[in-house]
């Protein structure tokens, strides 16, 4: 089990899994930029991901008309690779510009000291020349796209160098983070039809309401230390309300989804995977318990299977399309 690090000896960050790859595999020497990329924590890449893939499956499945063929209602697998690799890489480089703008905050939060800055791991010379590596490659893979999709992919930017600062002058920083983390539910559609509707409007608007409700559960594990250093958050405001909050949050947010999904007159069969989500989203809300920080990061984490339910659903409806002659 490797030891936590500080500036006494090198070693894993707080909240990261003991026995992680990371710290099987990779060099100690890259341990530092793993830790400021967050690569030994991959909830991050992976909720970033899912606004992408739900928004290039709804493009995919939108219009699909009985008996469509296969490969026009399926998301193209080009796409949905350019944003995994698009995902990790941006996650990576937004991680290490916010350790940068926060290295005081994290040195005086007992959770986050332990990160590479603050605990001396790598120096802010190394980290700013790590972030410009991964964003080099976040642009490489942005170009690959159509014009309208790039120039989409440039505005996303003016959020992200927002996001570090909000928690300074807003209670409400995790709707920056919202905004931020949602923009791929324009980009999915913005690469398909070079353009943009409604239908992925209100898909974004969805996402934001979904990031800000699990974003908060995240931020209950930090709430004391927030207290003490002076950080705002949503869990901070919300703090007891903070169940009422999350039913007002998720259900919105499944309001737009379904909106969306009627407004791109993707095939009924799509809300299955709503449902399933709405479910459990509904345990969340039923079993937190905000005083415990343990519960609080396998809830947030639980998020990643709201991303697979209505991927497969929206997958499922663009399925039937091309099945439901058969019936």
């Amino acid at each position: 089990m490797e030891k936590i690090q500080s500036r006494q000896g090198q070693g894993r960050v707080a909240d990261a899994p003991s026995g992680h790859w990371v710290y099987r595999v990779m060099p100690r020497g890259m341990w530092p930029y793993a830790q400021l990329a967050r690569w030994d924590r991959p909830i991050g890449w992976q909720l970033l991901l899912w606004p992408c893939l739900w928004s290039t499956a709804l493009a995919a499945s939108a219009y699909a008309q009985p008996g469509a063929p296969l490969a026009e209602v399926l998301p193209s697998i080009w796409h949905i690779l350019l944003f995994l690799v698009g995902a990790i890489a941006m996650r990576g480089a937004g991680c290490t510009y916010n350790d940068l703008v926060d290295e005081r905050i994290d040195n005086a939060v007992e959770r986050t000291r332990s990160r590479p800055l603050p605990s001396g791991q790598v120096t802010r010379g190394q980290a700013w020349a790590f972030l410009l590596a991964q964003a080099l490659l976040g642009l490489l893979v942005l170009v690959q796209f159509n014009a309208f999709a790039i120039a989409l992919g440039f505005a996303s930017l003016i959020v992200v160098a927002i996001y570090p600062f909000a928690k300074r002058f807003t209670n409400w920083p995790q709707l920056f983070l919202g905004l931020a983390f949602s923009w791929g539910a324009l980009m999915g559609w913005a690469a398909d039809f070079e353009s943009l509707s409604l239908a992925p409007l209100l898909l974004y608007f969805g996402s934001i309401l979904w990031v800000i409700g699990y974003d908060t559960i995240y931020a209950h594990q930090d709430k004391e230390d927030d207290a003490i250093v002076g950080v705002r958050s949503t869990a901070r405001l919300f703090g007891e309300k903070t169940r009422q909050w999350l039913i007002a949050l998720y259900g919105g947010a499944l309001l737009f989804f379904a909106v969306a999904f009627a407004l791109a007159e993707v095939p009924m069969p799509a809300l299955a995977g709503l449902v399933a989500a709405g479910a459990h989203l509904a345990r969340q809300i039923r079993v937190i318990d905000i005083d415990n920080p343990d519960q609080c990061l396998a809830l947030f984490r639980s998020n990643n299977v709201v991303g697979w339910l209505i991927f497969l659903g929206l997958i499922g409806g663009g399925l039937w399309a091309v099945i439901s002659p058969q019936f």
